[in-house]
């Protein structure tokens, strides 16, 4: 079972930051695909960004150019570094990790995190 746990939300302004981390209980290289997703209130679960175990890099159009996704293999690690943060950002921040065998894809996710951005 992976367990993933998630730190960094919180309240801030508009035009502040925050950096989220995630933090998996085995090496994050072993999944295909990790990343962050937010649920803001009424609305679907989204997702903001994301990595290959390639390293491709992938972004919601909504954040491109404010936020920035990274991982730390070694800490087996993933962050998002957000900043110019607006109201619309305001969600639940999930972290999120994609396993195949090749048979099956398995999904594993994390508490999530509050994100606050007041206006």
């Amino acid at each position: 079972q992976v367990q993933l746990v998630e730190s960094g939300g919180g309240l801030v302004q508009a035009g502040g930051s925050l950096r989220l981390s995630c933090v998996a209980s085995r090496r994050i290289f072993d999944f295909n695909y990790m990343g962050w997703y937010r649920q803001g209130p009424g609305k679907q679960r989204e997702l903001v960004a994301g990595i290959s175990s390639g390293g491709s890099t992938n972004y919601a159009d909504s954040v491109k150019g404010r936020f920035t996704f990274s991982r730390d293999n070694a800490k087996n690690t993933v962050s998002l570094q957000m900043n110019s943060l607006k109201p619309e950002d305001t969600a639940v921040y999930y972290c999120n990790a994609k396993y195949s065998n090749g048979i099956r894809v398995d999904d594993y996710w994390g508490q999530g995190t509050q994100v606050t951005v007041s206006s």
